[in-house]
């Protein structure tokens, strides 16, 4: 568990309970009184309101909640459809991810705003015809700059092997496509997901040059630079 995840969830493991021990959040967590100790002493200097002492317990002093006009209805609406479509059009652990960082929105959200997020009426129907199994693996060797071996076939059924540097994945509406740095032709290509027949991720990593980056694909195509 990442520490920010373990910070946060020690807030939530503290709402509503009268007195929480280092020794209760340390067997939740599975981590170290100390870690525990550590994490509470940061937590409180980082000006969240907790209360008590190692070897007693610990309160919150209020309770807390994100200001009420952290987001409005258009927010909350579009935080849950990007979570359907996540589920809908990603793999498995991206969808996982979407629903429960919504959860952790949901859990300090005033109870006004909570129907908001709960009753959006705008749905993203699963329709695809191919498994995105391997959209997760891709995904980690975008972020970290791993060589990737795959075998393709074309739209005409030619197949094709190809030793590429992945650089971003794009969303078509229907389909998804993998943008690279191809060895084999020294240039950019994109290859289609519902396409792409195996992948293999290499223990090599790549370096990138300026004019081998996704920034300098999107300029050669004249799209706009990614905004997120």
């Amino acid at each position: 568990m990442r520490r920010a995840d373990r910070l946060f969830q020690i807030v939530q493991l503290l709402r509503g309970r009268r007195l929480t021990t280092a020794r209760y959040l340390a067997e939740r967590l599975e981590v170290s009184e100390r870690t525990v100790y550590r994490d509470v002493r940061d937590l409180i200097l980082s000006g969240v309101p907790i209360e008590g002492e190692a070897g007693v317990g610990y309160v919150l002093r209020h309770k807390l909640d994100l200001p009420p006009l952290m987001f409005d209805k258009e927010e909350l609406e579009a935080l849950r459809i990007g979570a359907r479509m996540a589920q809908a059009w990603g793999d498995k652990a991206l969808g996982r991810a979407a629903e429960q960082a919504l959860a952790k929105i949901e859990s300090v959200l005033p109870g006004t705003l909570k129907p908001n997020l709960a009753g959006s009426r705008l749905y993203a129907p699963t329709v695809r015809f191919y498994s995105l199994d391997m959209m997760a693996p891709l995904r980690q060797a975008i972020a970290e700059h791993r060589v990737v071996d795959l075998d393709y076939h074309k739209q005409d059924g030619e197949a094709s092997s190809r030793r590429v540097w992945p650089l971003g994945l794009f969303f078509w509406g229907t389909v998804w496509t993998l943008t690279t740095w191809c060895e084999l032709r020294a240039d950019f290509r994109s290859f289609r997901l519902d396409r792409i027949d195996q992948i293999q991720l290499s223990d090599e990593h790549f370096s990138l040059l300026p004019e081998q980056t996704l920034e300098a694909w999107l300029k050669r195509e004249g799209a706009p630079p990614p905004q997120f």
